[in-house]
């Protein structure tokens, strides 16, 4: 299965200039816990998440309309593109212990983002029948682990 049929496609984003507040504004109104952060060529330079915002507040004591996005945002950013395989999208969440790839196309911009949240929901529809098995539980369950407990492996 490829990337391209789980991502999501309407993704939301923000600039590094923007302020805590503008990014906090976009994950309230679309419910989503993280936002891809694009420059001007609409290529991912960082990624926020909800997190990011909280401990950009408390460590900085100001206000979240005065702290810049830039500033919270993490740069350390990894990437899948939309042919590549879910098995390698699921190895660098387990690897980078990360819940969210940006997809970018050929010219590097933004067109999705996959989650654990996309993997979970695409195995429900599995096992109720709705969608061809592709993905096991078992495959899904131990990029969970891995994400959320790094000591957890598939040796173990």
């Amino acid at each position: 299965m490829r990337v391209d049929k789980l991502m999501i496609r309407d993704v939301k984003s923000c600039g590094p200039q923007d302020s805590l507040n503008t990014a906090a504004q976009i994950m309230w109104d679309y419910g989503c816990g993280c936002v891809p952060v694009l420059d001007e060529n609409q290529r991912v330079v960082g990624m926020l998440t909800d997190r990011d915002v909280c401990m950009a507040a408390y460590t900085q004591g100001k206000p979240l309309h005065d702290i810049q996005v830039s500033t919270a945002m993490s740069r350390s950013v990894f990437f899948c593109s939309p042919s590549d395989d879910i098995a390698q999208a699921q190895k660098l969440l387990r690897e980078n212990r990360i819940h969210r790839l940006p997809v970018i196309d050929a010219e590097g911009k933004l067109v999705g983002v996959l989650s654990l949240d996309d993997l979970a929901l695409e195995t429900e529809r599995e096992r109720k029948g709705i969608a061809k098995r592709e993905l096991t539980a078992a495959e899904i369950a131990e990029t969970l682990a891995a994400v959320c407990y790094p000591r957890v492996t598939a040796a173990a």
